[in-house]
């Protein structure tokens, strides 16, 4: 892939572009952006960058146009025509300015549409997870994506463990409305940055969007909506449904989105969340005689079971390490994060996401490469412990770098995240009858999508003994899902219904659990039979 150096205000920086991808477009999922107003057609000639040299396509037509001869031949270009042919090296003056919102790389096309809609054609996909917020806006009526976005939850302000802002919400009316208000305020503002950036007009967009459709674990959505967080902590109500419908009377004027109906996806039960039915709908898990598994590898972990026939469900704490999160050098799968890890000799060979210079942090599936790379050196125990402690520093992955260091801490934080979630997988299947042998498919999902590596996670003990062809890994999996509720005629039906059928099992609370969570605390491949 093309090479960039961009030089940009706040110094140089150096990018992978993928291939077909214009400079807009890449630089829309990085920190660095540049101004635009048109959703990258040339029409507001906003986005310009100064060409130094290297490879190029040539000028478009919406560059004659904006452009005029001397400003062409300065090197002037539109960042949203765009395209890099080999190796270049390009100015960006003038920034946009700093958001915290980043487009949603390498989406695949939405499935669905409406063509009989005559009027607030547009519809709003939102995933609310406990530590982002992904969001899409659609054309119903064509079945386009328009843009999407990805960002931080506020709410973590209050505590990234969902427990801390239930207790919040239940301690106090003003943080519970706080709460409400801070997810509420971060989706209209990622549509707003959607709008002004690919749509040009941001007001009279958002009065012809028809209809929001919010996905998300049973605690983000109650949280929202101000509604059923007393009886999600209460331990009777793990198993059943928490109605998290919102009772304001003023929840539409809320949402500045006069036209809207805005649905918040029913939950299946206390800890199992409508991400988890949007992730089924987006795979097409529940296919008569054909039993699947499907795990969303999340700080809250859930499961879906389809032995053919009947659809079993659960969840189980894994703790944050799966999204980077709680780890002394941890991150999300954003840019400047190592993703990928594999033995270079005695040591290793990093990758970075977007392949910039600056190490950040490690996220998920980074962490996950390390510890199975270490654990096939003999530097890392089956236990978990290191051969030979690292010391106060840490173990850095690459020398010198201190962002890339790993901890004993770090390794534990793994152990209990990828304990649970095999426990709970093996659990499932002991409940069904069910073999591994017996699965069709294995679809994981999570911020895993685009980086796990299989057999690092067989290795260690988080995937069981499939092969490559019959495991899935889909990014993004609860938005593309919503995204077809609202595209497919009776899709928000089907999430409701998916929900009624639903058997949900306390896994955690399992006699059976805690002996298999001891199990697969050790670092070692999962056994052949569950």
């Amino acid at each position: 892939m093309p090479r960039l150096t961009l030089i940009a205000p706040d110094g140089t920086h150096r990018l992978t572009i993928a291939a077909g991808d214009s400079l807009r477009e890449a630089l829309d999922a990085t920190e660095l952006r540049v101004r635009a107003a048109c959703g990258g057609n040339g029409s507001c000639g906003a986005c310009l960058v100064r060409w130094i040299e290297g490879e190029v396509s040539r000028p478009t037509a919406a560059e004659y146009l904006k452009l005029g001869p001397e400003e062409r031949a300065a090197g002037w270009r539109l960042a949203c025509q765009l395209r890099l042919t080999g190796d270049a090296t390009l100015a960006l003056d003038h920034p946009a300015p700093p958001s915290q919102w980043r487009s949603i790389a390498e989406l695949p096309p939405p499935i669905g549409r409406l063509p009989e809609l005559e009027q607030h054609i547009y519809g709003l996909a939102v995933d609310l997870g406990t530590t982002h917020i992904r969001l899409s806006l659609l054309d119903r009526k064509s079945g386009r994506r328009i843009a999407s976005r990805r960002g931080p939850n506020p709410q973590q302000v209050h505590g990234a463990d969902v427990l801390n802002r239930l207790d919040a919400a239940l301690g106090s009316e003003r943080k519970a409305a706080e709460l409400a208000k801070l997810a509420r305020t971060a989706i209209v503002q990622a549509l707003r940055d959607v709008l002004a950036r690919d749509c040009g007009e941001v007001t009279p967009m958002m009065a012809e969007i028809g209809a929001a459709l919010v996905v998300g674990n049973t605690a983000m959505l109650a949280l929202l909506a101000q509604q059923g967080v007393a009886e999600l902590l209460a331990p009777e109500h793990w198993q059943s449904a928490i109605d998290c419908r919102p009772r304001a009377t003023d929840w539409q004027a809320q949402w500045y989105l006069p036209h809207a109906r805005i649905d918040l996806a029913p939950p299946l039960a206390g800890f199992v969340g409508s991400d988890l039915l949007a992730d089924l709908l987006a795979c097409d898990l529940c296919q008569p005689d054909r039993p699947a598994l499907l795990v969303d590898l999340g700080t809250n972990s859930e499961l879906a079971l389809w032995d053919g026939a009947r659809l079993r469900v659960g969840s189980v704490p894994g703790g944050p390490a799966f999204e980077g999160a709680g780890l002394r050098r941890g991150m999300p799968a954003e840019p400047g994060a190592l993703c990928a890890v594999t033995a270079e000799g005695d040591g290793f060979r990093c990758q970075r996401i977007g392949d910039t210079d600056a190490v950040r942090g490690i996220c998920g599936s980074g962490l996950i490469d390390a510890t199975a790379v270490l654990l096939a050196q003999g530097r890392l125990k089956p236990s978990g412990r290191f051969a030979t402690p690292p010391g106060a520093t840490g173990l850095a992955l690459i020398p010198g770098e201190e962002r890339s260091s790993l901890f004993a801490g770090d390794i534990d934080a793994l152990q209990r995240a990828k304990a649970a979630t095999a426990a709970a997988m093996r659990l499932l299947l002991r409940t069904a009858g069910l073999a591994w042998a017996d699965l069709s498919r294995l679809v994981v999902c999570g911020a895993f999508g685009h980086h796990l590596n299989l057999q690092h996670a067989r290795a260690i003990g988080l995937l069981p003994p499939l092969a490559d062809e019959r495991i899935e890994l889909i990014a993004e999996a609860a938005l593309l899902g919503c995204e077809r509720a609202l595209l497919a005629p009776g899709g928000k039906e089907w999430l409701g219904a998916a929900a009624q059928q639903a058997v949900s099992l306390n896994l955690a609370q399992s006699a059976d659990y805690e002996n298999l969570y001891i199990e697969e605390l050790r670092l070692r491949p999962m056994a052949l039979h569950p």
